[in-house]
C-alpha cells in the first residue's frame, strides 16, 4: 500500500479546507510582534505570545518551561513572573540552549533573571526524577511544524506519515512526565505549531481517557481560536496570517 503523501495525509484532516490553509502557511505574511517590556524587542507570532500568558502562574511560582528553545515563550514568562519565584527552562539541543541564553540575556532585565536556570535533560523522563515540584508547567512540544515544513524544499522531500507518529509518542511521553513533575492544583499548559490532530487534541484526550482522575481540563481563550473537543487551535487561513499554535490547560487534581 502506498504511503500517503503530505497533502493526502492533511486533506483527509480537512478536506476541502486544506488547501486555503495549505495557502495561508506559505504565504510570508506571518502576524509577529514582541512582548512589551523587554530591554531589545524578541518578535515572534502574535499568537504564541498570547499562548504563554494563559498558563495560571500563582504569587511565588515554580515553573518548568519543558521544551523551551529557541526561548520565546520563556522570555514571556519572565516578564510576568518579574523576577519573582522561579524558572526552569529545558531543551536537549545545546545548540538550542545557548541561543535561547542569548535571547533571554539580551531581553530580559538582569534583575528578573536572578531565579532563571537552563537545562538540557530529557523531558520524556523528568516526572521520574522530580515528582510534584512545580506550580506551572509549559509543554510546548516538539511537533510536526507544518508551516516550516511547507516554505523548505528539503523538509519537505523528507516528510513522511512515520515522522508523525514518532512525533505523538514523544509528546504523549512528555505530557506523561509532566503531570508526574505537577503538583496538585497546579496547571499545565500543553501547546504546539502542528495543524495535525493526532499531535494536539488527540494526545490530551489519549491522556484524560487513561487518567480521569488526575486532571481536568480549564477554559482557555484565543483570539481566533477554533475550539476543539479538548484546548482550542489558531490557523493562518482564519486568523491574518497567525499560527498555526495548538494549546489545552488542564489542572491536576
Amino acid at each position: 500500500m502506498a504511503k500517503l503523501s503530505f497533502d493526502e495525509f492533511y486533506e483527509n484532516q480537512y478536506g476541502k479546507r486544506w488547501q486555503s490553509l495549505k495557502d495561508a502557511m506559505l504565504s510570508e505574511e506571518e502576524d509577529k510582534t514582541s512582548p512589551e517590556g523587554l530591554i531589545s524587542p524578541y518578535f515572534m507570532d502574535r499568537t504564541s505570545i498570547e499562548t504563554a500568558t494563559l498558563l495560571p502562574l500563582d504569587e511565588n511560582p515554580v515553573v518548568l518551561d519543558m521544551c523551551a528553545a529557541p526561548g520565546g515563550k520563556t522570555i514571556v514568562l519572565l516578564l510576568r513572573m518579574k523576577g519573582c519565584g522561579s524558572l526552569v527552562s529545558n531543551d536537549r539541543s545545546m545548540d538550542r540552549r545557548e541561543r535561547m541564553r542569548r535571547a533571554v540575556e539580551a531581553s530580559i532585565p538582569s534583575q528578573w533573571r536572578e531565579n532563571h536556570r537552563i537545562t538540557g535533560h530529557d523531558a520524556s523522563r523528568w516526572g521520574l526524577y522530580e515528582k510534584e515540584i512545580y506550580t506551572s508547567i509549559l509543554l510546548d512540544a516538539p511537533c510536526s511544524s507544518e508551516r516550516h515544513v511547507l516554505q523548505s524544499p528539503e523538509h519537505l522531500k523528507e516528510w513522511s506519515p512515520s515522522r508523525p507518529k514518532r512525533l505523538q509518542a514523544l509528546q504523549y511521553s512528555m505530557l506523561s512526565s509532566a503531570m508526574l513533575a505537577l503538583k496538585k492544583g497546579g496547571y499545565l499548559l500543553y501547546s504546539t505549531c502542528s495543524i495535525n490532530q493526532g499531535e494536539d487534541e488527540e494526545i490530551i484526550k489519549r491522556f484524560m481517557r487513561k487518567h480521569p482522575e488526575e486532571a481536568e481540563e480549564v477554559e482557555i481563550n484565543l483570539e481566533y481560536g477554533e475550539k476543539r473537543e479538548f484546548g482550542m487551535i489558531v490557523l493562518p487561513d482564519n486568523s491574518n496570517g497567525r499560527g498555526p499554535m495548538y494549546a489545552a490547560l488542564l489542572r491536576k487534581i
